[in-house]
């Protein structure tokens, strides 16, 4: 079960994330990072750089954090901006602290930076993901940075 049941996570004074919507061919859970190519979307990997977005809960559907968006829907994708949280999805075995800087792996799943990765966000919270399966993170956007 997952720890938080949204995926944005405020603040409350904006209203909306800024949200852009877009074809996905493949299967996308909520809180996993994508970027947009040849006006679709597709989980961002380690090598993706720049603009940056999270895929959304498909709330108008009434599905969960843990329901995947399925092959060649359109979805909701929001766009990491640094003033706004979000939760993102974290493998399992993953040790995520505060303030640590993260990138995102092959699958676009949230993991600590390494050396000479694109820094896609800070973390908000110091959480231990050993319950078996992937779980959500709250984190703050970082726009630009190389980890060194």
């Amino acid at each position: 079960m997952a720890r938080y049941n949204k995926i944005y996570g405020g603040p409350v004074e904006e209203v909306k994330p800024q949200v852009h919507e877009a074809i996905c061919t493949t299967a996308v859970l909520p809180g996993t990072a994508l970027v947009r190519t040849s006006g679709a979307f597709v989980q961002a990997n380690a090598s993706s750089k720049g603009r940056m977005f999270v895929a959304q809960d498909d709330y108008l559907a009434m599905k969960g954090v843990d329901d995947a968006w399925p092959a060649n829907d359109r979805i909701i994708g929001m766009e990491l901006l640094d003033e706004q949280l979000f939760r993102v999805r974290v493998p399992t075995g993953t040790s995520i602290t505060q303030d640590a800087a993260l990138s995102v792996n092959a699958a676009g799943k949230f993991i600590p930076a390494t050396t000479g990765t694109f820094v896609v966000a800070f973390a908000n919270e110091t959480y231990n993901n050993t319950s078996g399966a992937d779980q959500l993170v709250s984190v703050r956007a970082a726009k630009g940075y190389t980890f060194a």
